[in-house]
């Protein structure tokens, strides 16, 4: 199984300058963890999941004396990289790092999925909730939601726009404001958020749905404007950006959220240190400080909490996506 050295030399750099520091923190209990863990994020090296994971395995390998590899799987909208952590061994040394792509849409839009988003995993904790954001570059005639709308009901060919996947957050919001303004937007779906926007800069799409932190990034160098952002309130990393409600759309209050999975039938001892090292982690200055950074409100919840989420979330998720018309075809 292939192990990213990048990744690993990076934990095993974390792991001295820890030891250096001080003793370890508590270890989790009974044997576990008794080698090397892997973090499984959804999407590409270097993506906003890429980066957060990379941050908790720090903190990870410092608490429980083990190196983290952070291996990214990207594409098919987080079910490659579900279905892997799925299959892993359940002992609590594979978990995943994910969006509600990969567990809620999928299981609306996908009939034949390779595994059972609900029965199949032990939910963790979610780190943080936030919304998703629609982008231009930066030399488009329109500055917000609103004058988008107007422009695209004036192109009768349509317009292109790119997101991480299909059924993902971004590929249903592209849907529900296609349905709601009365235009014609055709999706293109990517295996990431970056070669979206490489195509977006390059011209050969017309618009994309970007997380908060790549928005943010690209906003900054001056190779986009944020139009909108999704969810029920603006957010820290770009407050001047309103929210779809305050311009007028309906249906776009939905929160995403990135949380982090084990495969189903961990032994609870696990679970439990799984849950007790996330929600502490999370609680940290300095963690807490970099998933604002992304755009997300800390959260850190249980795996009860987590789990009563999913069930909330498909029933909202299965509205929207009936009321948007979206299809995986």
């Amino acid at each position: 199984m292939p192990i990213d050295r990048r990744a690993f030399g990076a934990s095993m750099g974390a792991a001295a300058l820890s030891l250096a520091a001080g003793p370890l923190l508590a270890q989790a209990p009974g044997t576990f963890p008794s080698r090397p863990i892997r973090i499984v994020p959804f999407g590409t090296p270097g993506a906003p999941l890429d980066i957060l994971a990379r941050v908790y395995g720090e903190k990870l390998q410092a608490r429980w004396g083990q190196p983290i590899v952070v291996e990214t799987k990207p594409g098919a909208g987080g079910i490659i990289a579900a279905d892997f952590v799925a299959k892993a061994a359940p002992d609590g040394h594979t978990v995943l790092f994910t969006l509600p792509a990969s567990h809620i849409n999928a299981a609306i839009l996908q009939p034949k999925l390779p595994y059972d988003p609900f029965k199949d995993f032990q939910p963790l904790s979610i780190i943080g909730t936030g919304g998703v954001m629609l982008v231009a570059r930066a030399d488009a005639p329109y500055n917000n939601a609103r004058e988008f709308v107007e422009f695209a009901r004036k192109q009768p060919k349509g317009l292109t726009y790119g997101t991480w996947g299909n059924g993902s957050s971004g590929h249903l919001m592209g849907e529900l404001l296609k349905r709601q303004a009365g235009v014609n937007l055709i999706h293109v779906a990517y295996k990431g958020e970056a070669p979206a926007h490489n195509d977006l800069f390059g011209n050969a799409l017309d618009f994309a749905w970007a997380n908060p932190a790549t928005a943010k990034t690209h906003s900054q160098s001056g190779r986009i404007k944020v139009l909108g952002v999704t969810g029920t309130r603006r957010l820290s990393v770009l407050p001047q950006v309103p929210t779809f409600t305050e311009q007028g759309f309906a249906g776009f209050d939905l929160d995403s959220w990135w949380g982090i999975y084990g495969p189903a039938k961990m032994p609870q001892p696990v679970v439990d240190a799984w849950a007790a090292a996330l929600r502490e982690i999370t609680a940290m200055p300095d963690v807490s400080a970099r998933v604002v950074a992304f755009g997300l409100e800390p959260l850190g919840n249980t795996p009860a909490q987590f789990a009563d989420r999913m069930k909330q979330d498909y029933a909202r998720y299965a509205e929207l996506i009936k009321a948007a018309g979206v299809t995986v075809e």
